[in-house]
């Protein structure tokens, strides 16, 4: 993808923030199905950021340990981006 595509992708998937920015669920990026590693380094080129990685819930229950060895919670890959208002522009 060149970079005009991506950045209408983005401006087309991207919803507007309170406080200025925009947001952009990793969701739609991947049901677009654009090229995600392009998309998310073009992201990150114009002050894109990650939201803050959350930890999976620990698995509890009959058959919990055996699905998940560790047992632990796991980080889990980010949800949505935020873009600075002049990255849109």
């Amino acid at each position: 993808m060149d970079d005009d595509a991506i950045r209408s992708l983005v401006v087309r998937l991207a919803r507007p923030r309170p406080g200025g920015g925009a947001t952009i669920e990793r969701a739609a990026i991947v049901a677009e199905g654009a090229d995600f590693d392009a998309v998310m380094s073009w992201i990150v080129a114009h002050g894109g950021e990650a939201e803050a990685g959350t930890e999976s819930a620990p698995r509890h229950g009959l058959h919990g340990s055996r699905l998940h060895a560790g047992g632990g919670s796991r980080p889990r890959a980010p949800a949505r981006f935020t873009l600075p208002a002049e990255a849109l522009d």
